[in-house]
């Protein structure tokens, strides 16, 4: 028996029914620590099998619909209404970007309907590009996912839910950036904790709080719906004036779009927690998005009846600036619905963000202690809380939008290689089970958009954080080339997993197939 603090690999399978790669799993043998799952999993009265754990199926339709809806409605079209608007130059073709974003966003989530129904493992992008193309492609999104993208939209969700919570205590002036920080590393904490302890608790929390912004949405589509009959019509009359014919204005007025149509593929993280995944995955695809856009685009409609374009692209907060405009003494009522909604956001964008870490790490492309569940509570808890701490990091620069212009770019450029992981699967694997089967046209389409989406703005207006973020992609090779392709292990590694295991209370998992 080896001695105490000796690292092994454990009997846990990698998904795909071969030994597990990469970085070590750490356990103790001989000791207390070795029994510490089997002893806790006694404790609560539930079998833990010796060769792991595994995340339970918890997530029903309505819950998959409002994990879709209430992290694609968030802070995004409270914010990002200033961007559209400014870059496309008019108010026709804002209103024609929102729309075609909502298009977009139904076309992709079909896409990854029928990925997410031929391959049911959780991780959604990393999982099909790992079955697609190999580890390398997988491990680089998930470098750049886990370390930047996913904790970054948990930071810009943050950060707009502390600008609303402090405008009201700064009437007269600018909130300090100070507190609307404090408050976002705050929400960060609860929103982790909450995640943490519980599934069921984490999704019921989604579906309470995609029916406030619903309810938010709701207000600002009949304040707006009022103000046409009264006859505010002169600002929607200024249609296509003022129209920019710039394709990298276009493009990246389409980034800040796609930013509040972001969470379309959000369920794809979730699908071995789903249950039935072969008809509530496209199902919920198909209820939620389509509600989503026809959501955006009354809102807009209504923000841009009440609000001239100098008005709406000088407001920092724009749907308060609407509620002093249409509600009078009730317009406190929005700032609260706002922080309702972005919390909502906040919860649906941590409890995906965790899955992927967690399901790169269960594949040896993480440290692996990323890869163990809660013995008890059966939830990501390592995943999460590493998750948590890079958000905090992410929301010191403060710049929500250089966020969202680094997001979108990242993004797409993986968007665009998870179809065409579709369109090589059809070709290379025909004869797996789709029980979904998007029209392949689809794919080729949503294909060219991402790639028009990450090339035009690098090459009509070249700016240094595209470079920034392309070299941020490739600097994974230096991780990925010792670390996971010649499984290089360091030997204090073996101590932090035990660490952290005990402090944690959580043990090796598995992978269920359903």
């Amino acid at each position: 028996m080896p001695p105490t603090g000796t690292i092994f690999y454990n009997d846990v399978s990698d998904v795909n029914g071969g030994p597990k790669r990469g970085f070590p799993t750490c356990q103790s043998t001989g000791s207390a620590l070795s029994e510490l799952p089997l002893k806790m999993a006694e404790d609560s009265h539930e079998d833990t099998p010796e060769e792991g754990i595994a995340l339970k199926r918890r997530v029903g339709l309505l819950s998959g619909v409002a994990l879709i809806v209430g992290t694609m409605i968030g802070s995004g079209i409270f914010v990002s209404p200033k961007g559209v608007l400014l870059r496309s130059g008019s108010v026709g073709l804002s209103l024609v970007i929102w729309a075609g974003c909502g298009i977009l966003s139904l076309l992709g989530a079909l896409c990854y309907a029928e990925l997410g129904t031929m391959i049911t493992k959780s991780g959604a992008e990393y999982s099909y590009m790992m079955d697609a193309f190999g580890p390398l492609p997988a491990f680089l999104f998930s470098w750049v996912s886990v370390l930047v993208l996913k904790p970054s939209m948990l930071a810009i969700i943050c950060l707009s839910l502390g600008k609303y919570v402090v405008e009201p205590f700064y009437i007269e002036c600018v909130p300090e950036m100070l507190s609307v920080k404090l408050f976002a590393a705050f929400s960060i904490g609860v929103i982790t904790y909450i995640n943490c302890q519980s599934v069921k608790l984490a999704t019921r929390i989604q579906n309470f709080f995609t029916t406030a912004k619903l309810l938010a949405i709701a207000i600002i589509v009949v304040g707006g719906s009022i103000k046409l009959v009264q006859g505010h019509t002169q600002h929607l009359a200024t249609g296509f004036d003022g129209v920019s014919v710039s394709f990298s204005d276009i493009a990246t007025a389409f980034y800040s779009g796609l930013w509040a149509y972001d969470g379309w593929n959000n369920l794809n993280y979730v699908t071995e927690e789903l249950k039935n995944p072969y008809v509530n995955l496209p199902l919920a695809i198909s209820i939620g998005i389509p509600v989503v856009t026809f959501c955006y685009i009354l809102v807009n409609i209504s923000y841009i009846t009440v609000m001239s374009s100098a008005e709406l692209l000088a407001s920092e907060a724009v749907a308060v600036t609407w509620a002093g405009r249409v509600l009078g003494v009730l317009a406190f009522v929005m700032p609260i619905s706002v922080a309702l909604s972005s919390f909502g956001a906040g919860n649906g964008s941590c409890f995906t963000g965790g899955r992927l870490c967690y399901v790169a790490a269960r594949e040896g492309h993480l440290v692996d202690i990323l890869s163990y569940l809660h013995v008890r509570r059966h939830t990501p808890s390592p995943a999460l809380i590493f998750n948590a701490i890079l958000a905090i990091c992410m929301i010191v620069p403060g710049d929500i939008g250089s966020l969202i212009d680094f997001f979108s770019f990242t993004a797409w450029l993986f968007y665009g290689m998870t179809f065409l992981a579709l369109i090589v699967m059809r070709h290379t694997k025909p004869d797996l089970r789709r029980p979904y089967k998007v029209p392949i046209w689809i794919a080729y389409v949503v294909l060219v958009i991402s790639v028009f989406l990450v090339v035009a703005p690098i090459v009509e207006n070249p700016q240094i954080e595209y470079l920034y973020a392309s070299s941020f992609v490739l600097s994974g090779l230096l991780v990925y080339i010792p670390f996971v392709h010649y499984k290089l292990h360091l030997n204090i590694m073996g101590n932090i997993t035990i660490f952290f295991q005990l402090l944690l209370e959580v043990a090796p998992t598995k992978y269920v197939p359903d």
